[in-house]
């Protein structure tokens, strides 16, 4: 098992190794759209709806990416990935972008060969079960059958968090929330665990979602954000500035309501900077100057995102918490524009 998971990673970094030398930028423009991994389906963070047009949180940055650089937020190609095809996709050349609920981690980031270019969602990992499982804390699970998917941080923390405290448990392998969905409401398992944002996502499309608790610990740091190959840094500087964008415009009062107005020119010389009125920063990435405001302008900024997707007023309803402003309390900051 083990020397299967080692050939697994060596593939993986061969890959990325392979193509390392690519020109993103120049392929995305003459491809005239961008190849977005995204989760195979998770409510609120990546999914297709009735029309079969992907929404969500993560698919928001692939549309503000692709409003960047191609100029049409709908010049996305998403390709559905399981955590066991994610890597494989990104370092093949197969997608441009993986933006799907992926944890960034040290391996990940130094022997896998990806680039993190930053955290759109600050997560740890939980626990839901069934309500009448009559437990209240994590701490009572010792013996539970428990869905885990397979070849994910979650699997690590989830033997790690069990050993330290002297508890037993079965796990039961799956690929997707899709089967874990499944399984878990089939009674195959008595215990889902996985990020707690995923966590609400999934209760959120049960028919009974008051019939299922998540408990109270949260026993990982996951700070989740899209990623992209090493070795292009041009391409790497777009997507990360593209999200900086987003929390920038939040910071700033930018809206989907106000942009087109205050991109007329303001008192406030850094948000003309975010939209390309004063300085040259759009030509540093190998982009015009109005970039950042076409990727805010396609959904919004950071905090209307986070609102229309998995905030409190949806079915998701995930508070911000950390996920805040850092002049709120939270952790969403993003470098000065400059």
């Amino acid at each position: 098992m083990k020397k299967a998971l080692f050939l697994g990673t060596m593939t993986v970094a061969g890959l990325a190794a392979g193509v390392a030398a690519a020109d993103t930028l120049g392929d995305v423009k003459a491809r005239g759209n961008l190849n977005c991994g995204v989760s195979t389906g998770l409510a609120g963070f990546s999914a297709p709806d009735a029309n079969g047009e992907w929404q969500g949180f993560d698919v928001a940055v692939c549309r503000a990416v692709a409003a960047a650089v191609v100029g049409d937020p709908a010049k996305v190609k998403f390709t559905p990935l399981t955590a066991q095809t994610r890597f494989s996709a990104l370092a093949s050349g197969e997608i441009d972008v993986l933006s799907r609920n992926t944890t960034w981690t040290f391996s990940r980031d130094a022997d896998l060969g990806f680039t993190f270019v930053g955290v759109n969602y600050y997560d740890g990992q939980g626990f839901m079960v069934p309500k009448a499982l009559g437990v209240s804390s994590a701490k009572e699970l010792s013996g539970a059958t428990v869905c885990i998917q397979t070849g994910t941080t979650t699997e690590l923390n989830l033997a790690d968090y069990f050993r330290k405290n002297n508890m037993q448990y079965e796990p039961v392998p799956i690929e997707s929330n899709a089967e874990a969905q499944q399984q878990y409401l089939a009674g195959a398992c008595d215990v889902y665990t996985t990020d707690a944002s995923g966590l609400a996502s999934t209760r959120a499309t049960f028919a009974n979602p008051d019939d299922h608790i998540l408990l109270p610990e949260i026993i990982s740091k996951e700070p989740l954000g899209p990623l992209v190959r090493q070795g292009d840094d041009k391409w790497a500087d777009i997507v990360r500035w593209t999200l900086n964008a987003l929390i920038a415009a939040e910071e700033y009062g930018i809206t989907s309501a106000n942009i087109e107005e205050l991109a007329k020119g303001t008192e406030n010389p850094e948000i003309n900077r975010v939209l390309g009125k004063e300085g040259d920063l759009g030509a540093m990435i190998g982009l015009d100057a109005a970039w950042a405001h076409r990727a805010i302008a396609a959904n919004g900024n950071y905090g209307e995102i986070f609102a229309a997707t998995i905030g409190e007023s949806t079915p998701i309803g995930l508070a911000r918490g950390l996920n805040a402003q850092w002049t709120q309390g939270g952790l969403q900051y993003s470098p000065p524009f400059r």
